[in-house]
């Protein structure tokens, strides 16, 4: 792809404009670098677990998933500081001055995480419950490690997620990975 003198130009030293980024061709260059036998399998769901909403979005509990996590030090009580990751779930109110994700892989040329409402919107959720265009927003958020195990991420780490969800009645689960 050929980029214009325009699509060069520079902003806070991000691009002004965007430009393309194929994170297939990165994620199979990324593997291959570190000498993974075969390029990496994106995962497929033969059986989706997505349902129909059971009542309207304005009467609905929404949860936010994100893949970001609490500096190491930083962890509000309750929430797990071993190695490797784990999930959590953490109150709201403990995200707002924002989460770590230096250490995740994305592209930092283009964007950035400098506004919590990007990668975990819970303000603009919070103003849409105000508004009446959902019901609320749970008072939990839940943070789910990137793995690259597909097996553990849907054996293990999703099931926690699902049930901390069930716990706070939360109709309607909002992903936001990074």
């Amino acid at each position: 792809m050929v980029l214009t003198q325009r699509s060069q130009r520079r902003t806070n030293g991000r691009r002004a404009h965007r430009s393309y980024l194929s994170y297939i061709d990165k994620s199979r260059g990324y593997y291959a670098a570190n000498g993974y036998p075969q390029p990496y399998q994106w995962a497929y769901n033969h059986e989706v677990a997505f349902t129909s909403l059971s009542k309207p979005l304005s009467q609905s509990t929404v949860g936010l998933v994100t893949t970001s996590f609490f500096r190491t030090g930083s962890e509000p009580a309750g929430v797990p500081t071993a190695r490797p990751k784990q999930p959590y779930a953490a109150r709201c109110d403990d995200a707002l001055e924002g989460l770590y994700n230096s250490d995740l892989f994305w592209d930092k040329d283009n964007t950035h995480t400098e506004d919590l409402d990007t990668y975990l919107p819970i303000n603009r959720l919070r103003e849409f419950a105000a508004e009446g265009r959902i019901g609320a927003v749970s008072e939990r958020f839940y943070g789910i490690p990137t793995d690259y195990s597909q097996r553990r991420t849907q054996r293990n780490d999703s099931p926690r997620i699902e049930e901390w969800m069930r716990q706070d009645d939360v109709d309607v689960a909002l992903l936001v990975p990074l």
